[in-house]
């Protein structure tokens, strides 16, 4: 066991066996020898060598743990449980085995024997726990019901019973069990039971969260529409605590749902169960205020108060109320409140959701009124006027933060934007002296200066001005390389290098983000949408493996997490848990990883190191399965990770969000109904004996090629809904969602050549069931399709040609489009081969045959049918075709290693010496990245050459 510790699997296996040599029978020592074969990759020896063990039903401590580690290694959970069974049947009072036999149950989510496991246990041992996990379990049940009714009136209630007693016979110990109770009563819709639950003895036991009790409560009253209840709560709250933020929107909420009701309080007795409520805008108005006044005479400024009166202000505009001059104008409110907050970072984004209560004629006025309560001091006349502290350095930041969402620099003209560049790195390398002793992993505080000056220059070069994007990567660089661990610096790096179609920097700057766990499904797309498409394929395997990981692990991870909350008590987490594991295996990018990661295995390795047969094998791929839920697909991104400023117009809205979704899932159907149909190719071959085709039909091997048929419909109307859905033109905005490539798979023409590649495969499969003889029309389909393939790959080609990287004007323009061309056309010649090999398995062995018959009649004419000229001088251009790619890559390369960038002066005179030399580094990367990808792509074309020259019949 110490070997298997320690990874010395082969020492454990060792002596494990010399152990066996002595006692033949030793169960434990069988288990670890076959934990040590799991681990070296012999997986078939390691199960035979356990199902040994396990036929034997072992009752020994040691062997069940055992054997439960490799099961779990095997990912094998389902044989733990009938381990566990067996067990249970042998020491029936074993509380240990039946507990474990419960875990067992829960990693596999068999719910139903879960909550008999649970209730066994009880019997042997009467413990409160156990009884609850039992109820807990039928919640499960009622939970994953695909029927509604049954949960409610079946599982749910009966639950509910079984609480109800323990409940009678007061044994009710644990808060937990408290929780479980409310859960069960919330999810039956017994909202008034739920709320006595809570407000009664048994809510005394909810303790351990801050608030829990009048949070339940607040609720279950919202539930019932008790607005009283709910204001009378919220409003003493907010007596206890004035900066609760939530407590003031349930005020508003509820004052305004009873002045709509026009609800009085009744003149006898009281309010509501909370007590005092407010029913009018006078006194929400004076309660605000009051809470203003407390506020001046806490010890701590508290943003709550301010925040809440603007908010009111805010409801009473939008109502047409004429009340909210009694609280002041908003202009003067903000203004006030930036002095009192301006200091600190959350004062814009506190400002930021009020700013529309602004009239946009006001908006410099306001900015310059804000500018003039800032201590800022000019070291001569004519220069800019600096913070002395980094309390008038964040002030500043605010209002400059205030100017770009209030859209004052989107206004501007080119010439001032540029000025306000300059001014802005001005300020921020100032303000790196604040900074000094600032460790590695803490941010700058003039971090937000530059990425301010990035987002003008990023406009600059949406409106054509080539040179501001190299300006943008220069002081993102600079940024990055005094705050070394600001995310945003590398995020936005990320999203610009890709769009100039540079991947190389990526890699390195995505990995030193760190990502954990969920973050590999929300910002992974901004790996995965570039590697593969810009022809860094071993980056791209690399990046959909860091992706894959994560989600298979998931999986695993979640029935562990389940575990730990039935072992604490913590029965509310379970229906979250399990939500999450939902969430992510409907996810969206990871059903987008899942599809390019095999196509791109096939790709690199197909008819290359293994035949596309054996690769479709080990990938169990079919093209009958299709294993993504498309009706429940999620689309976990996290859209809005990149900070901006921008105003609402501009910004990312909910619209972008669902076309983007739809645009995602359209590109992803036509993706896996190619990989589908890729998988289809080895199925139809050789299973054919043509001379009769009744024997066909018997085989199952028509019902192949009517797959690959139907699939090919799909893929038609796949391809016409994307060429709908495109003429919309749909602009993102800039730092929004990226676009997919199917823009331009359907431009450059891979599109119309992969699918009549597919139309190809089903016109050989009609000539191979036909024979040559009477085939002449389906032969000359054939030839046709060929050479109208030949003409379609040479244009797909045609739109690769052209400089990747082109000086112009002293300024540097990359062309990325080319390169995804570059790589849409490898793509397709691997699958022209794929198909190719399927057309070379059926001719070959009529031309054998053809071959035998001629010896037989001993002569000397027997006339060739066309089929294999036409496919001979096909296989001739497509290697021509793809030895011509193979030197204009050559070519590329040689241009892009004798592209001196150093000589590049950027026309921008602006540019400091510090600058310049970012400048260098940025232009180097971007460069290598080019080189680097133009050298994958010609090495897989390489390969991909040799496979051409196999086919020759």
């Amino acid at each position: 066991a110490d070997y298997l510790d320690n990874g010395n699997n082969k020492m454990a296996i060792q002596q494990a066996d010399k152990l066996l040599k002595k006692h033949k029978d030793l169960h434990c020592a069988k288990v670890l020898k076959a934990i040590g074969l799991q681990r070296t990759g012999k997986q078939d020896e390691a199960y035979a060598l356990a199902q040994e063990v396990a036929a034997l039903e072992p009752t020994d401590d040691n062997s069940l743990q055992a054997l439960t580690i490799l099961y779990r290694e095997m990912h094998r959970p389902e044989l733990v449980t009938k381990l566990y069974e067996a067990a249970v049947k042998k020491v029936p009072n074993s509380e240990e085995y039946h507990s474990h036999l419960f875990m067992a149950y829960a990693r596999v989510g068999e719910y139903k024997k879960m909550q008999q496991a649970g209730m066994a246990l009880y019997k042997i041992v009467p413990k409160n726990p156990y009884y609850f996990w039992s109820v807990m379990s039928l919640i499960m049940q009622s939970i994953s019901a695909q029927d509604e009714n049954l949960s409610k009136t079946m599982f749910l209630p009966l639950a509910e019973r079984m609480v109800e007693k323990m409940v009678k016979e007061d044994k009710i110990e644990a808060e937990a069990e408290v929780e479980l109770y409310y859960m069960i009563l919330e999810r039956l819709e017994k909202y008034k039971e739920a709320l006595d639950v809570v407000r009664g003895k048994l809510g005394e036991k909810l303790t351990s969260e801050l608030q829990s009790r009048e949070n339940k409560c607040m609720a279950m009253y919202k539930k019932l529409h008790r607005w009283p209840e709910c204001n009378a709560l919220a409003r003493r709250l907010l007596l206890k605590n004035s900066d609760d933020w939530q407590f003031y929107i349930t005020y508003f909420d509820s004052v305004f749902q009873l002045i709509d009701e026009s609800w009085t309080p009744p003149a006898e007795e009281e309010h509501s169960l909370e007590g005092e409520v407010h029913c009018s805008i006078e006194q929400a108005v004076n309660f605000i205020e009051e809470r203003i006044t407390e506020e001046s005479k806490s010890s701590r400024p508290l943003r709550g108060p301010y925040l809440a009166r603007l908010e009111l202000i805010r409801r009473l505009r939008h109502r047409g109320c004429n009340d909210e001059y009694k609280l002041g104008d908003p202009e003067e409110l903000m203004f006030q409140y930036f002095k009192k907050f301006g200091d600190k970072p959350c004062c814009f984004t506190d400002l930021k959701v009020f700013v529309d209560l602004l009239p946009p004629s006001q908006y410099t006025k306001f900015i310059r009124q804000l500018l003039d309560v800032i201590p800022l001091v000019a070291a001569a006349e004519n220069e800019v006027a600096l913070p002395g502290d980094i309390k008038a350095l964040q002030q500043h930041l605010c209002v400059v933060q205030l100017s770009r969402l209030l859209g004052i620099y989107h206004a501007m003209e080119k010439k001032q934007k540029l000025a306000v560049v300059r001014e802005l790195m001005l300020r921020y390398r100032h303000g790196l002296e604040f900074g000094k002793s600032c460790l590695k992993t803490e941010l700058q505080f003039s971090d937000y200066y530059c990425l301010l000056a990035v987002h003008l220059l990023l406009d600059l070069w949406l409106e054509g001005e080539e040179a501001a994007v190299w300006q943008c990567l220069t002081l993102l660089e600079e940024g990055l390389s005094h705050s070394p661990s600001n995310a945003q610096f590398k995020l936005l790096l990320i999203r610009i290098y890709c769009r100039l179609g540079a991947f190389e920097p990526v890699s390195e700057l995505y990995s030193s983000l760190d990502a954990k766990h969920i973050q590999h499904d929300t910002i992974g797309y901004l790996l995965t949408r570039y590697a593969g498409s810009l022809g860094h394929y071993a980056a791209a395997s690399q990046s959909c493996n860091f992706a894959l990981r994560f989600f298979h692990s998931n999986q695993k991870d979640t029935s562990e997490y389940i575990i730990q909350a039935y072992k604490y008590g913590a029965f509310e987490k379970i229906p979250e848990f399990i939500a999450f594991r939902n969430r992510l295996n409907s996810s969206l990018h990871f059903a987008q990883v899942r599809t390019e990661r095999m196509l791109l295995d096939l790709l690199l390795e197909a008819n290359i190191s293994t035949s596309l047969e054996e690769s479709i094998k080990s990938m169990s791929l079919s093209p009958e399965e299709d294993d993504i839920p498309w009706k429940d697909l999620r689309d976990n991104r996290d859209l809005t990770v990149l900070f901006s400023w921008d105003p609402k117009d501009r910004d990312i809205s909910e619209e972008h969000r669902k076309l983007s979704l739809e645009e995602e899932t359209l590109w992803l159907r036509i993706r896996s109904l190619t990989l589908r149909l890729v998988s289809g190719l080895p199925t139809l071959a050789h299973t054919i004996q043509p001379k009769n085709s009744e024997k066909t039909a018997e085989n199952g091997v028509s019902s192949k090629i009517d797959t690959i048929r139907a699939l090919l419909q799909q893929l038609e109307a796949a391809v016409d809904s994307g060429k709908k859905f495109l003429e919309q033109k749909i602009q993102y905005p800039v730092l929004g969602p990226p676009p997919t490539r199917m823009a331009g798979f359907f431009s450059n023409g891979s599109c119309q050549c992969q699918t009549s590649l597919f139309y190809l495969v089903s016109d050989i499969y009609e000539l191979d069931t036909n024979g040559l003889e009477d085939s002449a029309e389906i032969q000359e389909r054939i030839g046709n399709s060929f050479k109208s393939l030949v003409e379609r790959l040479t244009d797909l080609f045609n739109k690769c040609k052209g400089d990747l990287i082109e000086v112009r004007d002293g300024t540097l323009k990359t062309h990325p489009n080319l390169l995804e061309n570059l790589v849409f056309f490898v793509e397709t010649i691997s699958i022209a081969l794929w198909v190719s090999s399927y057309c070379d398995s059926v001719l070959r062995p009529f031309k054998s045959n053809l071959q035998k018959k001629k010896k037989k009649k001993k002569e000397s004419s027997v006339a060739m049918p066309p089929v294999f000229t036409h496919f001979l001088d096909y296989v001739t251009e497509l290697q021509t075709l793809t030895s011509n790619v193979i030197d204009h890559i050559k070519g590329l390369e040689i241009i892009l290693t004798a592209l001196k960038l150093e000589e590049l002066s950027l026309k921008d005179t602006l540019l400091l010496q510090e600058e310049k030399k970012f400048t260098k580094t940025v232009q180097g990367k971007v460069q290598s990245s080019y080189h680097h990808s133009v050298q994958e792509i010609g090495e897989l074309l390489k390969k991909r050459l040799d496979t051409i020259k196999k086919l020759k019949i």
